[in-house]
């Protein structure tokens, strides 16, 4: 069975991931409204992956016998001044996520939970991939 507190931080972090990808959702809505086909689809794929990490948390939650307490998702922003400011409104999404991986990352060293630890080195690893994509 999972600690409380570690079953808490992985539902929030769960939240986050979804909430990425709703948010990369609203970017690829803007540049397929600014006719950048190229950006919206990137944004896409973006969106695809953050779904891929939220289900990877909340499997994993799962199968250590944790519950799952999904909370709402905000709606995403949809209009922006222009490209820049959107990779730059993605880039800080990101690094807030590394910000919020390395928590989780401490939590779980400080509550000696070695599975947590060992599952979350590869979100490690992958948000050095995310924030160098952007």
């Amino acid at each position: 069975m999972i600690e409380a507190t570690i079953e808490e931080a992985l539902g929030k972090q769960i939240n986050q991931e979804f909430t990425a990808a709703y948010n990369y959702l609203g970017m690829a809505a803007y540049f397929d409204s600014q006719s950048l086909d190229g950006f919206a689809s990137w944004m896409q794929i973006q969106h695809d992956e953050e779904v891929a990490h939220g289900m990877r948390l909340f499997r994993y939650l799962l199968d250590r016998g944790g519950r799952i307490a999904l909370d709402g998702i905000p709606p995403p922003q949809t209009e922006y001044d222009n490209s820049i400011e959107v990779f730059e409104t993605a880039l800080e999404q990101e690094r807030e996520n590394s910000k919020c991986i390395n928590e989780l990352y401490e939590l779980a060293t400080k509550s000696n939970d070695f599975a947590t630890k060992s599952h979350l080195q590869w979100f490690l690893d992958e948000q050095v991939e995310e924030e160098k994509s952007i």
